[in-house]
């Protein structure tokens, strides 16, 4: 015979809520900092004694608790933010649930004390004991939490070393301190204080409070972004895709000030850098996104590190539009702004690119060079690519796309690879507004050399160049409305209940995207017209990929992703290759392109397109000054 029902006891019902909540004692931090950072706390200190599994103890400076409230504070579901449903609702505090402190209090030895500016003294409250006596401390509120898991050992058994506890903990340190700047943090460990942070204020407290945190090189390999619209705001830092790292370790993204990992922004953030990140490189960025609380759901976990949109594509596009359009300006015309900020107006308008080569309207002996496509694309290519070579007139002078300033060649001979016409000659120099300087030199037909203000650049060609070409194609064909290809025999294939309901709640968007999908039964589904450029594709893989990037994210880049695929491939078959002699014109014309280019930091598989060396860098390498 089954065991009769009954109903639990309060403690073991405390412990079985705790599984939930409190994972390990970064869990524990993360709870109590979110208590602190509620009550107004301008000064926290964690101490932590074994990486907080024999101690974690957590002060702030905030407004207290009142005596007659202590125990309460430490039941089930007690909490003094939420009242109703609609509380609950627009919660706009980072602590709602009411369940941290008794779930800490049933797998540890708890003592809760505080002190509100009412008050003469502090009480302690002994959570397991239920002892209350007075206490000496400042306004504000200390919890200290005592061999957690002690009770329940094979929860403790779990845990991992010291170590890993302690870096978990400081992870969670980190987050709150990222979107509190104006809040100071000290962190002690065993006795040593292993970390402590500032209040900062001002306009660039986040900037201050980034760099504690992440360290200065942080600071200087990001751009800022700052943008609001449609009641939507995002603002922080994003990194440079040069600094992209090979773990996703330094994201870090808030939403109304709470630290979250959601899918939908995260698939945004990777579809911004999709362009301009190499292999699985993973970006770095502190955003924080505002709305408004009632488009958001908090209340999904117990951790509340998990939310849910009201509108998730809104939300989709605008931190892929936002993230797209800062990483879009290329750095080299800010050479001494790294952190070129994206204002609330929109982006003043680029010049037009000169389709025609690297340099139109100039006389010449004209080369081309072929390109190999598929037919359906021979519509969306780049115009045959045109050098320009002037033998003649030993001076030259041509007008730059973007300024319509003077450029002159150098001065140079051959040495050690290096190729360049003698004939060319100049003794002007490297003037602030060509960032990427005047060429000097090509090495070994695949770098060119050249000179600015600042000291050298070195680029590569050959990934310039198919940046170039790349950006061109991509306006080419935006600039194109759309075309579906009606299918003469639609394709059928088997569904998921899944994939059908995806369908029909996303039916717009696919139609947005030039699939007409709809259900045959059940269990098929047809396909009955999909993009013209992409006819050639698999249709039955573009459809699920696009239904299983609806499902997850509401929103996709299966068919962009693909078509860019394509156009990147035509792209690298039409750049200039390795070992093409070019000339000075040439290369200075392609320097101003790179200028003029959208992302020509980067080619189209993310390598970086030119690195720069600093007069004090080459002066440390030759000892100069020493």
């Amino acid at each position: 015979m089954p065991s009769p029902i009954r109903a639990l006891p309060d403690e073991l019902i405390s412990q079985i809520a705790a599984g939930e909540v409190v994972e390990r004692p970064a869990s524990v931090v993360r709870e109590l900092l979110d208590n602190a950072l509620d009550a107004s706390a301008t000064q926290i200190v964690i101490r932590l004694l074994s990486g907080g599994i024999r101690l974690i103890h957590v002060e702030d400076d905030g407004c207290g608790i009142p005596r007659d409230q202590l125990a309460l504070a430490l039941q089930r579901h007690a909490t003094s933010k939420i009242g109703n449903l609609h509380d609950l609702e627009a919660v706009g505090t980072l602590g709602f649930r009411g369940e941290a402190l008794a779930a800490m209090a049933s797998v540890s030895e708890l003592t809760l004390a505080s002190r509100t500016a009412a008050d003469e003294h502090a009480w302690s409250l002994q959570a397991r004991t239920g002892e209350l006596r007075p206490f000496a401390r400042a306004v504000g509120t200390s919890v200290e939490v005592r061999e957690l898991f002690f009770s329940t050992p094979a929860r403790r058994k779990f845990l991992k070393s010291e170590a890993t506890e302690y870096a978990h903990c400081m992870d969670v340190v980190r987050r709150h301190a990222l979107s509190h700047p104006e809040v100071g943090f000290a962190v002690w460990h065993d006795g040593q204080c292993t970390a402590q942070w500032r209040a900062h204020s001002g306009p660039e407290a986040f900037k201050a409070r980034a760099s504690d945190v992440l360290g200065s090189e942080f600071i200087e390999g990001s751009l800022s972004v700052q943008v609001q619209q449609a009641g939507l705001s995002l603002q922080g830092l994003i990194g440079v895709p040069d600094q992209a790292r090979s773990r996703a370790d330094q994201q870090f993204m808030y939403v109304n000030g709470r630290f979250v990992r959601d899918k939908v922004i995260q698939h945004a953030v990777r579809a911004a850098y999709e362009d301009v990140l190499h292999g699985q490189r993973q970006p770095v960025f502190v955003l924080h996104l505002g709305l408004d609380p009632l488009g958001v759901d908090v209340n999904v976990h117990p951790t509340k590190i998990e939310v849910r949109f009201r509108d998730g594509r809104l939300v989709h596009h605008f931190v892929q539009s936002t993230l797209k359009a800062a990483l879009a300006a290329p750095r080299s015309a800010t050479p001494d702004a790294p952190q070129a900020s994206l204002g609330l107006s929109s982006p003043e308008p680029r010049p037009a690119l000169q389709a025609s080569g690297f340099a139109s309207g100039m006389p010449a002996r004209q080369s081309t060079l072929g390109l190999r496509a598929d037919p359906q694309w021979q519509a969306f290519r780049p115009e045959p690519l045109t050098f320009n070579d002037v033998q003649a007139a030993p001076k030259w002078a041509a007008t730059t796309p973007h300024t319509g300033a003077q450029v002159q060649p150098v001065v140079t001979g051959n040495a050690m690879g290096a190729s360049v016409n003698a004939t060319e000659r100049s003794t002007e120099p490297a003037h602030d507004d060509m960032p990427l300087g005047h060429a000097v030199a090509q090495l070994h037909g695949v770098y060119i050399l050249a000179e600015n203000a600042q000291g050298l650049v070195v680029v590569d060609m050959h990934a310039a160049h198919e940046r170039i070409l790349y950006e061109q194609l991509k306006q080419q064909l935006d600039a194109q409305p759309l075309e579906t290809q009606p299918l003469l025999v639609p394709l059928s294939f088997a569904a998921t209940p899944e994939e059908i309901a995806t369908a029909e709640t996303h039916a717009e968007t696919l139609s947005q995207l030039g699939l007409d999908l709809s259900p045959l039964s059940a269990s098929r589904m047809a396909i009955r017209s999909v993009p013209a450029r992409l006819a050639q594709a698999d249709g039955v893989a573009l459809a699920r990929s696009v239904l299983a990037e609806l499902a997850e994210h509401e929103a996709s880049t299966v068919l962009e992703r693909h078509r860019n695929e394509l156009l990147a491939t035509l792209a690298c078959h039409s750049a200039v290759r390795a070992n093409r002699q070019l000339s000075l014109m040439e290369m200075n014309a392609l320097l101003r392109q790179m200028e003029a280019t959208e992302r020509s930091d980067q080619c189209n598989h993310g390598r970086p397109t030119w690195r720069a060396v600093s007069l004090k860098e080459l002066d440390q390498l030759f000892l100069r000054g020493r």
